[in-house]
């Protein structure tokens, strides 16, 4: 039971609406079909090895950023993300997280493994777009979330919109 959250939830005033040309890779050079999108992101942080007890109460996008919130006000995540800029790149295997010249994965997350992506505005005024991803072990025993900042809620958007048609695009092929 893989839910995908669209990011429809924003607790700010505005509730941006999707904008499809956000979906258009940025200066890809490779033709590779397997990635859906591209887009530039920052990394926050993450909170790894949530146990299974601790994971129960993240179920709904509410908690998700309540939790993340919490984190940031205890110190265990930053509220502002490096200054260095990764490319993340969604497919139907999953999320690459890349350095700006695709040299280095920073981070995979296998598309099996994502449990919910959430989209939102922080809340603090500041106009930062996040995006937070809740991902399983294999085991399903423990959890992790991981926050990257877009460049706006509509990117944030669009991210999970892919995602939702990746995990669709891999239900569908093995159903039939």
């Amino acid at each position: 039971s893989v839910d995908s959250s669209l990011g429809g939830l924003s607790r700010s005033s505005t509730v941006a609406s999707l904008d499809t040309d956000s979906t258009k890779s940025s200066g890809q050079s490779n033709s590779n079909s397997d990635t859906c999108a591209e887009f530039r992101v920052k990394y926050v942080g993450a909170i790894e090895k949530l146990k299974s007890n601790e994971s129960k109460n993240l179920e709904g996008p509410l908690d998700l950023i309540n939790y993340i919130d919490v984190a940031q006000q205890d110190g265990k995540l930053p509220f502002v993300p490096g200054e260095e800029e990764f490319i993340m790149g969604v497919s139907k295997y999953g999320i690459k997280v890349s350095t700006s010249d695709q040299y280095d994965v920073l981070r995979r997350h296998a598309l099996y493994l994502i449990v919910r992506a959430v989209g939102y505005d922080d809340g603090l005024g500041a106009g930062r777009s996040l995006l937070a991803l809740k991902t399983t072990d294999a085991a399903a025993e423990e959890c992790s979330l991981w926050v990257y900042q877009c460049s706006s809620l509509e990117q944030a958007q669009a991210i999970c919109k892919v995602l939702s048609t990746a995990f669709d695009s891999v239900l569908t092929l093995e159903k039939s």
